[in-house]
């Protein structure tokens, strides 16, 4: 429902070249390739967004940087209202964390660390009383 809602959004920034909006339920993920034209189409978001008496929560929002200059230091993204959004070293998207890189990278540490602790909490409940097929089972 918040697709069809929001499709104005997409339709109004449809026109411009080189940029991506990803729309998942309520989530919106802009791609641009310049800081310049990432500080645009947030404008151009927020006014849409305002049309439909909607605003982007500056507390869940940040920026990430992928490319040859990932690493270097830019100008803050600002919002309508003033409010800079802050330049992230990683994100979580859909339950995938992006990393910011000079290529498009995914990290699987924090997917990692949660079949540990699954596995370690199976392993603590049952020890060693089990067979080593009861616990691969239950893996």
């Amino acid at each position: 429902m918040f697709a069809l809602y929001i499709n104005d959004v997409v339709k109004k920034l449809h026109f411009h070249q080189r940029f991506f909006i990803v729309l998942y339920a309520d989530d919106i993920l802009i791609l641009a390739p310049t800081v310049s034209e990432l500080q645009r189409l947030l404008h151009e978001c927020e006014q849409e967004l305002a049309w439909l008496d909607m605003a982007i929560n500056v507390k869940k929002s940040c920026c990430l940087r992928i490319g040859p200059d990932w690493d270097v230091k830019c100008v803050n993204i600002v919002t309508s209202s003033g409010i800079s959004l802050p330049w992230v070293d990683e994100i979580r998207y859909l339950g995938i964390f992006i990393v910011s890189s000079r290529k498009f990278k995914c990290s699987l540490s924090h997917a990692k660390k949660s079949c540990y602790r699954a596995l370690n909490a199976i392993f603590g409940k049952v020890g060693r009383s089990a067979s080593a097929e009861v616990v691969l089972e239950l893996v």
